[in-house]
């Protein structure tokens, strides 16, 4: 049971233990405890809420779900709209309880949801939500902002989602260059976010080398975006916003495949916006940006690459964030 205010849980709770084949192993008031627990005791049923300290029931629910896949999850909140429901039940959550109806609903959500059954609160009942399953993730938000283009490959061709850890900047650089020399040398697209630092030294190394710069930005196959800025377009409470990072990254990448020359348009993208959350002390943010990436990656036709600076206090002290930052990747490397 998660739920941050305590008379609430009391009585959930206390509700529950009236049923004997009900227990109750675990009370918690913190969603990234809750996703730390969730792991940890793999439990049957979860009763979540949204509104949560650390971070909320929703990215909650989100990691969860890969965590512990078996574990069936049943949101509880006071929220009714109805873009929080279908964004709660499109994560994989069974049940949706409006707290205000739990009295009456709780018993018939929990025996629904664990009989692999839909279950939406009175007042949302008649309303249609989308399972997880009927959608993906991409073509569920973004909707027609993603052209049909960008999937023109996807049945075909395995893109990836790789993580580099780089020794310093100038290692960061270089392995940069020989990713955006490769995709432009190859008549596609690449687009780079990163600190103005790394995106001049980035431009000058391509030009040393004989890439022809000019002409690439001048036909949209180079897109050079400053990572702080970047950043400002989705970033919402401090987390990044499913909706408008789909929206802001599907664009871009839509526009970029438009402008390569290759027969086979990939875009290649390579950036360092997850590390920056990351430098900030903003780690969970950083991951649950790396997921996001992760779904660009699965449904549409480019090549990602997060490249990451560690200092010398995430090397020592956050071990399990680089882990979990490993996890999202379908490569990890060292340069």
């Amino acid at each position: 049971m998660v739920e941050d205010f305590e008379p609430f849980r009391r009585f959930i709770c206390s509700t529950l233990r009236k049923r004997p084949e009900v227990e109750i192993v675990e009370e918690i008031a913190d969603g990234l405890e809750a996703v730390q627990e969730a792991n940890e005791l793999r439990p049957d049923l979860i009763l979540l809420d949204i509104e949560l300290p650390s971070l909320n029931g929703i990215a909650a629910a989100r990691q969860i779900r890969r965590l512990s896949p078996e574990s069936k999850i049943l949101f509880i909140s006071q929220e009714s709209s109805v873009d929080v429901v279908q964004e709660a039940l499109a994560l994989g959550a069974l049940g949706y309880v409006v707290k205000a109806h739990a009295g009456s609903e709780l018993f018939a959500a929990v025996e629904a949801v664990l009989s692999d059954r839909q279950f939406v609160s009175g007042g949302l009942s008649g309303r249609y939500f989308t399972a997880a399953s009927d959608s993906n993730l991409l073509d569920r938000i973004g909707g027609n902002e993603v052209p049909q283009s960008l999937e023109s490959g996807k049945a075909n061709t395995t893109r990836s989602h790789e993580v580099r850890f780089y020794s310093d900047d100038a290692a960061f650089v270089v392995g940069f260059t020989r990713f955006v020399e490769a995709a432009l040398e190859a008549g596609n697209a690449a687009i780079v976010v990163a600190t103005e630092s790394h995106r001049k030294s980035l431009l000058q190394r391509l030009q040393g080398l004989g890439v022809d710069m000019v002409a690439a930005i001048e036909q949209g196959r180079y897109v050079s975006l400053d990572v702080a800025e970047t950043l400002s377009t989705f970033m919402v409470d401090d987390l990044p916003d499913p909706p408008r990072f789909l929206k802001v990254a599907g664009n871009l990448v839509a526009a970029a495949a438009k402008a390569s020359k290759a027969e086979h348009p990939c875009v290649a993208a390579c950036g360092e916006c997850a590390p920056t959350l990351w430098e900030q002390g903003n780690a969970e943010a950083a991951v649950e940006l790396e997921l996001l990436w992760d779904e660009i990656a699965k449904n549409c036709n480019v090549d990602i690459l997060c490249g990451y600076v560690l200092n010398s206090f995430q090397r020592e002290h956050e071990s399990h964030i680089y882990e979990r930052i490993c996890a999202e990747h379908s490569v990890v490397s060292f340069q």
